[in-house]
């Protein structure tokens, strides 16, 4: 934390979703250099989809298993690629749900993050649902939208 005056700054918290797309990988990139150069913190969020398969108990449970496992292998990824990249070791939060609701609710509950960086996407479908919601929408933080598309490189000078 920094004093600046009578108030206590603290360092720009940026979060980032974490998903098995191909733009995750820039945004990632993306937030890890800007908290690097502005001597701010990461968090990562990995939404493992909720499974409702009432007739066979055990089957739900081991298809929860399953997507809890897929989340914390992408999300493990992410981390590592932040920590070799910047030095930076993120927080990382595993919900389960739908990613919207979950990435709502933790924008609610976690007063510390300060911006949420996300990629457009780059298929013809559109920008992708995180970017549309948040784009239509007044968020209770500031929102960066990273092209999906960039290089290493150019998200390196553009962070």
């Amino acid at each position: 934390m920094r004093e600046i005056g009578t108030m206590i700054a603290q360092a720009r918290k940026f979060l980032v979703v974490v998903d098995k797309t191909a733009e995750c990988r820039v945004a990632v990139r993306f937030a890890a250099r800007r908290a690097q150069h502005t001597g701010g913190r990461v968090s990562l969020l990995c939404v493992a989809p909720t499974v409702d398969f009432q007739q066979w108990k055990g089957v739900e449970e081991i298809m929860t298993d399953e997507a809890h496992q897929a989340a914390e292998a992408l999300i493990y990824e992410a981390a590592k690629t932040i920590n070799e990249l910047v030095g930076i070791t993120p927080e990382l939060l595993i919900e389960h749900g739908e990613a919207a609701k979950c990435l709502l609710e933790l924008i609610r509950r976690d007063k510390d993050i300060s911006i949420l960086v996300l990629a457009s996407g780059t298929a013809k479908e559109g920008p992708g649902p995180l970017v549309s919601l948040f784009a239509a929408t007044v968020q209770p933080i500031p929102v960066t939208i990273v092209p999906g598309d960039l290089t290493d490189e150019e998200v390196d000078e553009l962070a």
